[in-house]
């Protein structure tokens, strides 16, 4: 049997980036952005617009903006945004269909406007193929990047995809829900359904990484030694804690940045032995970027 005893507790949810609110004035703010009279706690507003005091921290500034027209929000303090239903998600750590569950229990009324609600059928992303990697290009950014050509044909796909009446191509990871991590030297992108990457080799090790080409370097030194989970967002740390916690032995390769530490040291203080691999790379925030010569596997 791998890892923790079956009944081992499952440890508090992490707050990825800060962002789980952890006093009552956070937790009303939460409930009164979903409420149908949100309009009461705006700050300010305008015939397009509305900003609110953040739910996702404590401020005192509004810097959460609804654009009334458009029906979208973004949140300037942390930089990230979406539509009612990435908010849902956010809010409350689920998945697409967790959240379109939530919404069919909220007043039909319910919007960041007066118009009824009406979810959108996909992310306006369309995966056309996947095949082998043989472009040019992607194999130039490869190189760029000091990813194994071997290692990113094994595990990665030429992911050709449309958005928005246009068409790409990209170096693409599929994750367990079979969403895609897109990637080129342009453009970094994803689509739906958005979801961990869990490999299994019949290992009792796990290997924790953050992204694409974080996973993508550090195969290299591990083959298939070892079973290997890669993130592609960090808010899915709590997802992943029903894998990690089959191990006996795990190593974190996150990010050198406040949100990967603070991932890493959540997984440390709930797994008796994790490793915090980010010091072969202290000197840099993303691993794939650190000098290969100082990488260590044992």
């Amino acid at each position: 049997m791998l890892g923790l005893a079956s009944g081992s507790p499952v440890p508090p949810k992490i707050d990825v980036l800060g962002l789980r609110p952890s006093n009552p004035h956070l937790r009303q703010r939460r409930r009164a952005l979903l409420n149908p009279c949100a309009h009461r706690q705006r700050r300010k507003r305008t015939e397009k617009e509305a900003w609110f005091l953040s739910p996702f921290r404590s401020e005192t500034q509004a810097s959460f903006k609804v654009s009334k027209t458009k029906n979208l929000w973004f949140d300037h303090g942390a930089g990230f945004g979406g539509n009612v239903i990435d908010l849902v998600m956010r809010l409350y750590d689920c998945r697409v269909r967790d959240a379109l569950h939530f919404l069919s229990d909220v007043p039909s009324s319910f919007s960041f406007h007066p118009q009824p609600f009406v979810p959108p059928s996909d992310d306006g992303l369309v995966v056309n193929s996947a095949n082998t990697i043989r472009h040019f290009c992607l194999e130039a950014y490869l190189k760029e990047r000091n990813i194994a050509m071997e290692t990113a044909k094994k595990y990665c796909k030429e992911v050709h995809y449309s958005y928005k009446e246009n068409n790409y191509f990209a170096i693409g990871l599929q994750n367990d829900s079979g969403g895609w991590e897109l990637r080129n030297k342009y453009y970094k992108n994803s689509s739906s359904p958005k979801d961990i990457t869990y490999l299994q080799n019949g290992c009792r090790r796990l290997v924790v990484t953050e992204g694409m080409f974080d996973f993508s370097t550090v195969t290299d030194y591990y083959n298939d030694n070892t079973d290997f989970l890669t993130l592609n967002s960090l808010s899915f740390a709590n997802r992943a804690w029903k894998y990690i916690a089959l191990y006996g032995h795990i190593e974190l390769y996150l990010d050198n940045d406040e949100a990967g530490k603070r991932v890493t040291a959540w997984l440390m203080q709930n797994h008796k032995n994790g490793i915090d691999k980010s010091y072969l790379y202290k000197d840099y925030k993303e691993m794939w970027i650190g000098r290969k010569s100082k990488m260590i596997t044992t």
